[in-house]
């Protein structure tokens, strides 16, 4: 994610801009350890024309991650499955986020419809707005008994 409150072409934590060299001391690794990881798909580093590795500020955090989870004891495919349950993690919190947007703006339309108006018959015969779920009231009341009876 960028950082706002810095210079327009300055580079955010995305962007690709160190060589293998200053990152792997940037993660206090070796650059063949750095190469290693890219085999092995734990990070992935953008890569030139000419095939050189540029890392971003992203990736070296990555990597400082992968270290710590290591001198942890963590093997390098329970890193890798670590890796991938965080970015399922992260992708599903994105998805929750859009579901609820989703929702607030289905919601937002019920209110905005629930001002619509529904016409029915009021108690003379003419025709009245009503809200929905709403009967038109009566003007009079009936004194009238109706007897029901069932046919034999």
């Amino acid at each position: 994610m960028a950082r706002t409150n810095q210079h327009p072409m300055a580079p955010d934590d995305e962007t690709p801009v160190f060589v293998i060299s200053v990152a792997a001391q940037l993660a206090g690794m070796h650059a063949q350890t750095l190469r290693q990881y890219d085999r092995l798909g734990l990070v992935s580093p953008s890569r030139t024309q000419g095939g050189g590795r540029r890392y971003s500020g992203r990736d070296v955090s990555l990597l400082r991650e992968i270290q710590r989870l290591s001198q942890e004891g963590v093997s390098l495919a329970g890193i890798q499955r670590i890796l991938d349950l965080e970015n399922q993690v992260e992708a599903l919190r994105a998805r929750v986020g859009e579901l609820v947007t989703e929702l607030d703006a289905a919601r937002s339309l019920e209110v905005a419809r629930s001002g619509e108006r529904v016409f029915a018959a009021g108690p003379r015969g003419d025709v009245v707005a009503v809200r929905p779920g709403q009967r038109p009231k009566r003007t009079f009341a009936s004194q009238a008994l109706v007897v029901w009876r069932p046919q034999r």
